[in-house]
């Protein structure tokens, strides 16, 4: 099992890679708040193929295969997701390399707090049913995620996450719920993020509306291309794999060229 030692050796951060065209960037997959590794089935290796991208995916702290939550989360964990665990995970293992990030709900959202800090190796972000502020529509969501969490009917998220998964589910579930979380937004930063997006969001998404997408293609400061995927919910590359994987591949290709 390939893992990186996050901090000191307390905690460890599992990641898997895919082989790649030499020279072409690479495409660093962040999972969603329930997410991990292993629920983006073969999408990251299929898209590895499609254009010759070799991949980083991995578990962030709390999920999967790594370390449990060793701390209460705040008003700013996608903050520290993407300003102290990615960035680490980047400079141990892919030092000095362009790359493109595709991010998923919350990753897509931690994709763009990275995004604004402007690495000058980071070549892109692809969002799908990122959040950059809370939506009415995303606390109705979690609160129906919770009464099939509670009848047992998200029971198979403890294949992928094991003891954790009671932790991370109500650590996902109650920060979301909290009123200081209501006024989460990370709106300001947009203007800071110089590189091209592709925004992705289902048209029927049970977390958020179209105004996330809106937000994110009129703040950002680099050319955002949004795409509504029509009679598809929060998981587009689950739910239309073959539509989505021509969508970002087409984008990364523009942004890459062809191999």
């Amino acid at each position: 099992m390939s893992t990186f030692i996050l901090d000191d050796k307390r905690y460890h951060i599992y990641y898997q890679l895919f082989a790649g065209v030499p020279g072409r960037p690479w495409l660093i997959f962040l999972h969603e708040g329930l997410g991990c590794t292993a629920l983006w089935r073969d999408f990251p290796e299929r898209l590895c193929q499609r254009t010759g991208c070799p991949g980083l995916v991995y578990d962030r702290l709390g999920h999967g295969k790594s370390s449990p939550l060793y701390s209460r989360r705040t008003l700013h964990y996608l903050h520290d997701y993407a300003l102290h665990e990615l960035p680490k995970l980047i400079e141990a293992l892919l030092p000095g390399t362009p790359f493109i990030l595709i991010g998923h709900s919350d990753g897509g959202s931690i994709s763009l707090i990275f995004g604004a800090e402007q690495s000058p190796y980071l070549q892109g972000i692809i969002t799908e049913a990122a959040h950059v502020f809370v939506e009415q529509i995303s606390i109705e969501g979690i609160r129906k995620a919770d009464e099939a969490f509670a009848h047992g009917r998200m029971a198979g998220l403890q294949r992928y996450h094991g003891k954790k998964t009671g932790e991370l589910y109500n650590a996902w579930s109650a920060t979301w719920q909290s009123p200081w979380f209501a006024s989460w937004n990370i709106e300001y930063l947009l203007p800071a993020i110089a590189v091209p997006l592709l925004v992705l969001q289902g048209r029927d998404d049970q977390y958020g509306t179209e105004a996330q997408v809106q937000a994110i293609v009129a703040g950002a400061a680099g050319k955002a291309t949004p795409i509504i995927v029509e009679e598809c919910k929060h998981a587009p590359h689950q739910e239309l794999p073959n539509l989505v994987l021509d969508l970002m591949s087409c984008y990364i290709n523009r942004i890459a060229g062809p191999f």
